[in-house]
């Protein structure tokens, strides 16, 4: 991009107005990258390829917004009853990238689903954040999409030595993997994806097909964590 914004700007004659070659320059940069194509689908309500089910380590989130002075600290995951594994988010993928925001406004999502829910995502802002942002791209309507993160979370099980953590752990994010592989048969490290903040383990993606099975997903794998090890804080009340 940069030795044509060069060409552009030498090959302009001296006559040509300053404000046309900003318009030119502007151009250039705002032009989409050949390498970064969007799918040709991009954000149709229910086009997509699969699902990431995102299980997010509710203490470290917790954590993390005491540290920041948060008013995140007072979401009910945060409050006395203890949580480990939370669903983050149930996300419609393509193979390469995904959609997002596919309805906007999004339809109206009933506060007795919300309610509904509450069990598996303890946070009412990230109920209806997710609605928004991920599941008007399910081509669902509000009540059969969050039954479909109900039946998603319901496949995959969560490791043993991860339930009622009551000290402090420190894993690597290949341990977190194997473990997850170890208690779901038929998953494997090329369908999970560990996702970290500079200490934390923040959450863990599991890759599901349509029909709810594992499967391989490169490009959400290759987004893993890297760091050598992570902390894993206890359950609050533990």
């Amino acid at each position: 991009m940069w030795s044509a914004l060069k060409a552009a700007l030498t090959s302009a004659p001296s006559s040509t107005p300053l404000p046309r070659i900003a318009l030119i320059v502007l151009g250039l940069l705002f032009a989409p990258a050949s390498g970064h194509a969007q799918d040709r689908r991009q954000n149709t309500p229910g086009q997509f390829d699969f699902y990431v089910l995102a299980l997010s380590w509710s203490p470290s989130f917790c954590a993390a917004a005491q540290e920041r002075g948060s008013s995140a600290v007072r979401q009910p995951q945060c409050a006395e009853r203890s949580y480990a594994f939370v669903v983050h988010g149930l996300w419609p993928q393509y193979a390469s990238g995904f959609p997002e925001y596919c309805q906007v406004p999004a339809p109206r999502l009933d506060r007795a689903i919300v309610a509904s829910m509450m069990d598996l995502m303890p946070a009412p802002r990230l109920i209806f954040h997710e609605w928004d942002r991920h599941g008007t791209c399910s081509g669902l309507a509000p009540r059969a999409y969050f039954e479909t993160v109900r039946k998603a979370r319901a496949v995959v099980k969560i490791p043993e030595r991860f339930l009622g953590l009551g000290e402090p752990l420190t894993v690597s994010p290949a341990e977190v993997e194997q473990a997850f592989v170890d208690a779901n048969p038929g998953l494997t490290t090329s369908a999970i994806s560990i996702g970290c903040d500079d200490k934390r383990l923040k959450d863990v993606r599991v890759c599901l097909g349509r029909d709810f099975q594992f499967r391989d997903c490169g490009e959400v794998e290759r987004r893993s964590c890297r760091r050598e090890s992570l902390e894993m804080p206890p359950m609050r009340g533990s």
